[in-house]
């Protein structure tokens, strides 16, 4: 019988930056910085500030907390990284392991790569393989439908981009995911639907854990003999399959079949909000032409169906929130998803006559595509209709690097001037 795991590890120690592909090096500029922006815009949070001051007041590290620049310990800097970097909901994502493995990975691999002197290509390389780790463990399993992929498999992410920083070999690669594999979080899907904003430090947990679980093991800690598949085979999973760890390995690249957003709120929103930009651009249409709206979907978006949500979180799970706001402000950037956008009597009362069904022919087409259709019924019984297999910003439709460019300074200009926003974006591109 296989051992994937060990077979993994084998490639994890002996995989070198000159191993990497061309095109899955220039990905992985993209991702640093993409993940670098949304980390940098999220600290501008209310809450996320308030968190800062809290962990960085008397501490004392060589890891910085992105944004405000505070020096905290390692496991912190990832913490308060990760918590941020979730916050917008502008961080990049897997379609195929349904989950956003950069955010895990990258706060701390920063967080440990600065604490130990290391950058350029080693941390590039640190984050492709933790990249690789947690989006195959996200692909292997069927995470049970009441959890939240948040704070999961992207431990083991994390942990593996440090111990490659580290200079692990093969049977420290081992121990490591072993023990970082118990160290995720038992999540909540309703966290994400009802607005509970604890969800949005599940990534940040991670990280902190990454950290941890690496120190464990140099400290002589140790776990059971194949913690994924205990783990993924029984606790948190429904289904494990442990040859998604080794299924073309070293030819097919996870971190090159990302996606990245623009649209700021839950990816699931997206393909309607594609369609929907699309029916405007053809038909410009006045709000108050409006009779309904009727979005057909797959399963996974069709959960977001909460006409009146709470907080900036649950608007952000929301699709006719997403729908109504995005037709009244013309646009689904940052504003759309405020406490004001919430309290605008005109955008409640347009996502009131939006209504989300699942189509089981469309999420029969998950995870290759996320689709969507939009039709938008007026008073005068027009109807204007519309309809998308992929999301902008993935693999299939990708982004011009001019649009990601923009949205990095979007961003980081919400906590940097612009001057310092450039030399990150330089560095990021060039690691």
């Amino acid at each position: 019988m296989t051992d994937h795991l060990e077979e993994l590890c084998r490639f994890l120690s002996r995989t070198t930056f000159e191993d990497l592909p061309d095109e899955v090096v220039q990905r992985g500029h993209q991702v640093t910085a993409d993940t670098i922006a949304a980390i940098v815009g999220g600290s501008a949070e209310p809450e996320v500030l308030a968190l800062t001051k809290s962990l960085a007041t008397g501490s004392v590290g060589m890891s910085t907390v992105l944004g405000p620049g505070q020096k905290v310990q390692t496991a912190t800097a990832a913490f308060l990284n990760g918590t941020a970097g979730t916050f917008l909901e502008m961080d990049e994502g897997n379609q195929f392991c349904q989950g956003h493995p950069a955010i895990h990975v990258l706060p701390a691999a920063l967080a440990f790569a600065e604490s130990h002197r290391l950058a350029g290509e080693q941390l590039l390389l640190a984050l492709t393989l933790g990249y690789e780790v947690a989006a195959r463990i996200g692909i292997g399993a069927t995470i049970r439908k009441s959890m939240h992929p948040h704070g999961t498999w992207g431990t083991v992410g994390g942990a593996v981009a440090v111990a490659k920083l580290a200079g692990a070999c093969s049977s420290e690669f081992r121990e490591t995911i072993n023990v970082a594999s118990t160290l995720g979080l038992g999540t909540s899907r309703q966290t994400m639907l009802q607005g509970g904003t604890v969800r949005n430090s599940f990534a940040g947990v991670s990280g902190q854990m990454s950290v941890m679980a690496w120190d464990m093991v140099k400290a002589g800690f140790n776990g059971e003999h194949d913690g994924l598949a205990t783990i993924w085979g029984s606790v948190l999973s429904e289904h494990w399959d442990p040859a998604a760890l080794t299924d073309d390995l070293g030819t097919r690249w996870e971190i090159a079949r990302n996606y990245f957003k623009r649209h700021s709120c839950c990816r699931y929103n997206h393909g309607a909000l594609d369609v929907l930009t699309k029916i405007c651009a053809d038909t410009p249409v006045a709000i108050s032409e409006i009779d309904k709206i009727r979005v057909e979907t797959y399963s996974l978006a069709a959960q977001l169906n909460d006409r009146s949500p709470r907080n900036t979180l649950a608007a952000k799970f929301s699709v006719p929130f997403a729908v109504a706001s995005t037709l009244v402000n013309g646009n689904s950037g940052l504003a759309s998803f405020t406490w004001e956008a919430i309290g605008r009597e005109e955008i409640m009362a347009l996502a009131s006559k939006v209504e989300v069904v699942e189509d089981q022919a469309l999420t029969e087409m998950v995870p290759d595509y996320r689709p969507a259709r939009v039709r938008i019924t007026l008073k005068d019984g027009r109807v204007l209709e519309g309809f998308t297999r992929t999301n902008r910003g993935d693999s299939e439709d990708p982004y011009t690097q001019e649009v990601l460019t923009e949205k990095f300074f979007e961003l980081t200009t919400r906590v940097w001037p612009y001057d310092q926003a450039e030399k990150v974006f330089a560095a990021a591109m060039k690691v």
